[in-house]
Order: structure tokens, then C-alpha cells, then sequence
């Protein structure tokens, strides 16, 4: 995020004296190494933009010249939205109208927050609580991601372990939003609003959209929430994704706690198999995933995870002999066993010793974007 100089972080003052007697409202900035920094709101109106000669400029490309306007009326604040672009927001929800103020509010000026807070207040309260700031900038930035798709899908490259070369990738989620920079930012945000799905499709679909820029016949692996297995419009969401490449080979990624029901994943493998999409079970061994399921419903890829694959080369030859019979087990099925996580020349080693035909991890890769995308 671009912060804005009471000087710490670029928010400018004009013509302004926080001791003002005519001044009961503040806005506050938290800011670890500096403490809270205050802004009166005086004079009233108060013109908040990235204009010189606003009452509070805020030196930042996401601020409008005359972003918002702050009146009293009576002894209470209020905020108007002056049309800006990016919006003004109070407790995470985008303003259209005059919105009245109260104490505590979240008062955010596209990314830009502030506290509200009453001058007597402001003055003996110096500590912010910069976790539920970031929470709520974090479910505005969300609104932003979705409505404008501002994800950046990152590719891991998955090998052939035996030769090292490149088979795919998996479609990682990134984005530049401050807050929703990983994955697990976007989901932990998505889940305060029941949008886990919704976000999941929308990471498939531009992560297929992107990867017809690599190189032709490359595997593309595109992750699933476990939400989407309990829920209709999973094989229609990838029946979308298929209209953008129909020669893309596609693989789906199923968390190994979705798969459950053999039943129901023998149903899901099929119905993709008719669009020319294969499937993953994902992180095999990180928990309740069964022999006997693998059985009654292979997949056409079974992804060790990583907790089985890190430091195998330092293990005991008792678990090398064990992870081994597991991978013997998996191509005795048909299915191709992936380890997943290898970070050194040792583990690949000894993953390609114990039978594993392809595999990813630092060693072979770290995620990246399509350079030029």
C-alpha cells in the first residue's frame, strides 16, 4: 500500500493546530515505531484529497484531488464521499451517501485508514489496534480484488523427476493488494464473507487465462477449496475454464480431506474426463485420505505432501522403506505419485530412488509469474 506526512507516513497537514479548542474530533494512524499519529478535524469543512490546500492531504496515487469532505452538525461528525474513485469507507463498507461518524469508526479513504476518535479521547489514547485496521482494509481490498480480478497467478513448475524436465505448472494466487498479498490473505478475507467459492473460480479462470502464454502441452494444476466439492457448479466452472484453451492439458487439484466419498469422486473424475481434464489428490499423508478410497477412486495424480517428502534423505531407513511402499502402491493403481516440497539436490535423490515419477519444489522452481504478464 502507498502510505500517505504528519510525517511518518505521508499524510501533509494544512493550516491546521491539533490544540484547537473549536476541534472535538481526531483522526488517528497507528504506526508501530512512531505511535499514533492525530489528525484534528478542524477547520470544518474538512477536505480530505491529494490537492494542495487540503484540510488533510494525503500524498497517494489511490486519493482523490478532493477525495471527501468531513462537516459537524451539532456535536456530530459526519463524512461525504466527493465522488472519488476509489471510494471512501467506513467499517469496511463503501459510502454513497452522507454517513454519520461515531467513536472507534474505521474511516478509510480508498486504502488510506484512520480511527475515529473524539479529541479527549485522541489524547489519552495513544495505542491503536492496527490488527482490526488491517482486517477491515484487508475486506475492502478484497471487494477491489474481485470486482476487478487484480490477482497475479504465479506457476510452480512440476518435473519429470527422472529426466528434470518440465511436464507443467501449478497456478499459484498472488496479488498486489495491501492485505491480500498471498493466498491465504485472500481466502482468510474471502471466508468472512462466505466468498471461498466465488474467489476460488475467479483464481482458476485467470490462472487458465494466463498460462496460455507458456509454452504448448504444458500440464496446467489448478487448485479447488474444499467448499466447492459440498457445493453444485464445480465441473461447470471448469467447463468455462476449458472454453478458453481447448487444447490445454488441465489437471484439478482436490484437497485429500474432500476425498471421502469414493463414490462421488469416481462421479467428478468421470465428468471431467468427458471435458479432457484430469485429476490431483493434493497433499496426500497430511491427513485422513485412506489406501482403501485411493482404491475404490484413483486419481490420475497423487500429490505426496510435503510433511512426508522434507528431510527424507536424513530419515530412517524404516520410513525411506515405508514412503517407498506407499509410492509402489500408488503405480500399482495407475496413478503417477508426485512428492510435493523438495528443496534440495538430497531429497530429489532419494524421491527418485523410492519410485516417484514427478515432483516440485523450490529445487526445481519457485512460483512466478509469466514474465511480461
Amino acid at each position: 500500500m502507498q502510505t500517505a506526512s504528519i510525517t511518518p507516513i505521508s499524510v501533509l497537514r494544512t493550516d491546521t493546530d491539533t490544540t484547537s479548542e473549536n476541534c472535538n474530533w481526531t483522526l488517528s494512524r497507528g504506526n508501530s515505531a512512531e505511535g499514533d499519529q492525530q489528525v484534528a478535524v478542524y477547520p470544518i469543512p474538512f477536505v480530505v484529497g491529494r490537492r494542495p490546500g487540503s484540510s488533510l492531504q494525503i500524498n497517494s496515487r489511490t486519493i482523490s484531488g478532493t477525495h471527501a469532505t468531513l462537516t459537524i452538525e451539532g456535536d456530530q461528525l459526519w463524512v461525504e464521499d466527493n465522488g472519488s474513485t476509489n471510494g471512501t469507507y467506513v467499517n469496511g463498507q463503501r459510502i454513497g451517501l452522507k454517513t454519520e461518524l461515531r467513536e472507534e469508526d474505521l474511516l478509510q479513504f480508498a486504502d488510506v485508514a484512520f480511527r475515529v476518535r473524539s479529541f479527549r479521547r485522541a489524547t489519552t489514547c495513544h495505542t491503536m489496534a492496527e490488527d482490526m485496521c488491517d482486517q477491515a482494509l484487508a475486506l475492502v481490498q478484497f471487494d477491489r480484488l474481485m470486482q476487478n480480478r487484480l490477482v497475479n497467478p504465479f506457476y510452480q513448475p512440476i518435473v519429470d523427476i527422472r529426466t528434470g524436465r518440465f511436464l507443467g505448472y501449478e497456478v499459484l494466487a498472488r496479488s498486489r493488494l495491501y492485505g491480500l498479498e498471498t493466498c491465504q490473505a485472500m481466502f482468510d478475507a474471502a471466508s468472512r464473507l462466505n466468498m471461498e467459492v466465488e474467489l476460488s473460480r475467479m483464481l482458476r479462470w485467470e490462472g487458465v487465462r494466463q498460462a496460455i502464454a507458456l509454452p504448448e502441452g504444458m500440464k496446467i494444476f489448478l487448485n479447488t477449496h474444499p467448499l466447492e466439492i459440498e457445493k453444485e457448479g464445480l465441473v461447470d466452472s471448469m467447463a468455462t475454464a476449458r472454453q478458453l484453451s481447448l487444447d490445454m492439458p488441465l489437471i484439478l487439484e482436490v484437497h485429500e480431506a474432500s476425498v471421502t466419498d469414493p463414490a462421488a469422486m469416481r462421479e467428478l473424475r468421470a465428468q471431467l474426463k468427458d471435458l479432457g481434464i484430469g485429476i490431483a489428490y493434493d497433499d496426500f499423508g497430511a491427513g485422513q485420505t485412506r489406501l482403501s478410497e485411493l482404491i475404490e477412486a484413483p486419481p490420475d495424480y497423487l500429490k505426496f505432501d510435503m510433511s512426508l517428502i522434507r528431510g527424507i534423505d536424513k530419515a530412517t531407513p524404516e520410513r525411506q522403506k515405508m514412503l517407498g511402499s506407499l509410492v509402489q502402491i500408488v503405480i500399482d493403481l495407475g496413478v503417477n505419485p508426485l512428492a510435493e516440497g523438495i528443496e534440495t539436490p538430497e531429497e530429489a535423490d532419494v524421491c527418485r530412488n523410492l519410485g516417484f515419477r514427478t515432483a516440485q519444489g523450490y529445487h526445481f522452481g519457485r512460483p512466478a509469474p509469466i514474465p511480461g504478464q
